[in-house]
């Protein structure tokens, strides 16, 4: 899928419908995002709107918990609220050795194709273990998107393993060594690499880079959050890029958008949550 509108296209030609808990929906951006996926037939939504929020996110759990429901959304609900009902109430929504992160899809102006990222809101400074499953999400992610065999790029600022000042490039190879042994399943992973060099075939020739990326990145795992979040805003500010984001590791997939996300978003949003939950199903 090369743009959103491939995607919303293919969840319609397959009748994809998912069920889907919006907690608070009473911001007129989420209800919009809403109408727009209810006419377009990809989501059957159950609006939860209670006064106490907090037990609006615990039924909205519950009603994950219990299979009446195939996805989440927060609307006018703090995020934290959303989340610790998430994570801990009667059990929570996240397996036991799962990670909570958040992915990012773009689509940027003159950019051949849609890529991913991670991660932009959640995770402030992963760790080697908590890397490997982000590519791992990603990679998930990606096939959903019947991207049969995703390129995946380990960001970092050079090209080089540098254990002094940047000790999580060391790990870099082990992922890579243990993408090309197949943990991920199809996908080529690769890195230290810059963004220009994970995403630009000239400038990868320009560098004398020989990477099997050919600056040809599906997908791009960012070193911490502070990477992660400046290119998401970024790429919006300054290249007026359509988005879409969700949290992965739960149970279902979470659509969990900024208040200042337009209705635009999260409708996508809403959409790549429902490819994804298809895909599991």
């Amino acid at each position: 899928m090369k743009n959103f509108d491939e995607l919303t296209a293919h969840l319609r030609a397959e009748n994809i419908c998912r069920r889907v808990a919006v907690v608070s929906p009473r911001d007129p951006s989420t209800i919009e995002a809403v109408r727009r996926a209810s006419e377009q037939g990809f989501i059957k939504p159950v609006m939860i709107d209670d006064d106490d929020l907090q037990a609006a996110a615990q039924r909205a759990v519950v009603m994950a918990q219990t299979g009446q429901v195939d996805m989440l959304m927060k609307g006018l609900i703090h995020s934290e609220t959303m989340l610790k009902a998430i994570l801990r109430y009667n059990g929570g929504l996240l397996p036991k050795g799962r990670l909570l992160t958040h992915v990012g899809c773009t689509q940027i102006p003159g950019h051949p194709k849609l890529f991913l990222y991670t991660d932009a809101a959640v995770l402030p400074f992963p760790t080697h273990e908590q890397r490997i499953e982000q590519v791992r999400y990603i990679v998930d992610l990606c096939h959903a998107l019947h991207i049969e065999q995703p390129k995946v790029a380990l960001v970092h600022c050079s090209e080089d393993v540098d254990e002094r000042h940047f000790p999580y490039t060391a790990g870099y190879r082990e992922i890579v060594k243990m993408a090309g042994e197949g943990a991920f399943g199809p996908c080529i992973v690769d890195g230290p690499l810059d963004l220009k060099t994970s995403c630009s075939a000239e400038s990868m020739q320009l560098k004398g880079i020989h990477s099997p990326i050919a600056g040809d990145a599906d997908a791009l795992v960012f070193p911490n959050i502070e990477a992660g979040n400046v290119f998401h805003k970024s790429v919006t500010l300054f290249s007026h890029a359509t988005l879409a984001s969700i949290l992965l590791g739960p149970s279902v997939p979470v659509v969990l958008p900024s208040r200042a996300d337009t209705p635009e978003t999260k409708f996508l949003s809403l959409a790549l949550a429902a490819a994804l939950s298809a895909a599991r199903h």
